[in-house]
């Protein structure tokens, strides 16, 4: 097992961290970074043999695609064929930011990266220790979030450390993710734009720059996009998602009645009114959920409960990702 160095971003020109941090990538190994999203997993998008690395530290399946990260829009042109026209103006807007742009690989990527497909996803992080990695290191870094496969998603370095202690290079500490899910990720292969994956960036805004209405699909059996076909983001014990909160109290006392020892991940107002053996707080609006969001489940111990039941949530704008992360880190929904 190698040693995981924990170097740690200092924000400043010459940082010694973001250096060290892009001699790991360039010369093959992967190492963890801080995004606006969540932590991702980052090795040289054109080395194989470095994303296979990746692949195995996270137990990933070979047929999900990975996001590949880079510093400016002339570093994406030189991964992709032609594109069009909305892509630029929607990156004038959201980019750097919490999108994915799915566009036609012109094959300078590696295979693994790609996941067979035609197409390669690639996003601009407004993160400032992503952004300067990426500059240092001068090459398209490929990066899934820096977690188990399956697992919630690491929002802050110790989350990583968690997950990925002794299999990786390195672990960039840049302090907690301000967005807390990962990017909308949408493809723009065709004359509009579809939406792969919520995230960060909503349809409503996407629709407001282009003027069109931005379609949604379901996944495929060959998905253009991560985190849309395998079940992603489950906590260490049983999580139901309760659509009607009005039964959630009579619901958590009949699993006591079986002896169980059960939690709720509620908001705050629904906190006041309910009692369980342990209570995990969504926060007070969309934004504050979708931060605390990871952190909660990851909090789902089987030393504190046996199940949870967690409150659905209102969605009008990053609670659209939210809630999707919900669902697919639940075991059932009731």
């Amino acid at each position: 097992m190698m040693q995981t160095k924990q170097l740690y971003f200092q924000n400043k020109i010459n940082d010694p961290a973001i250096k060290e941090a892009a001699s790991y990538i360039q010369s093959g190994e992967v190492v963890a970074f801080p995004t606006e999203t969540v932590y991702g997993l980052g090795a040289d998008a054109t080395n194989n043999a470095a994303i296979k690395k990746i692949f195995q530290a996270k137990g990933r399946p070979a047929d999900n695609p990975l996001i590949v990260h880079v510093a400016e829009r002339k570093q994406m042109v030189a991964l992709v064929e032609e594109y069009p026209t909305y892509v630029d103006e929607l990156m004038k807007v959201f980019s750097p930011g919490p999108i994915t742009y799915v566009l036609k690989s012109n094959g300078t990527v590696a295979n693994l990266v790609t996941a067979g497909l035609e197409t390669v996803g690639i996003r601009m992080p407004s993160h400032p220790a992503a952004r300067a990695l990426l500059m240092a290191a001068n090459r398209p870094v490929a990066a899934p979030s820096a977690n188990l496969s399956g697992k919630p998603s690491p929002t802050n370095a110790t989350h990583v450390k968690e997950d990925m202690d002794g299999k990786i290079a390195a672990i960039l500490d840049g302090g907690a993710a301000n967005v807390g899910v990962e990017s909308t990720v949408i493809d723009c292969t065709g004359e509009y734009p579809v939406i792969l994956r919520h995230g960060g960036v909503t349809a409503a805004q996407i629709n407001e720059v282009i003027q069109v209405e931005t379609k949604q699909i379901k996944a495929s059996n060959k998905p253009k996009s991560p985190g849309v076909k395998y079940k992603h983001y489950m906590p260490d014990v049983p999580l139901i998602l309760v659509n009607d909160v009005t039964k959630l109290q009579e619901i958590i006392q009949t699993e006591q009645a079986k002896n169980k020892r059960v939690g709720a991940l509620v908001s705050d107002q629904t906190a006041e009114k309910i009692k369980a053996d342990k209570i995990y707080r969504y926060g007070k609006d969309e934004q504050e959920i979708a931060r605390n969001l990871y952190n909660n489940l990851r909090q789902m111990q089987v030393k504190d409960v046996d199940i949870v039941y967690a409150e659905k949530i209102t969605a009008n704008t990053v609670g659209y990702a939210v809630l999707d992360r919900l669902q697919r880190a639940a075991d059932s929904i009731i």
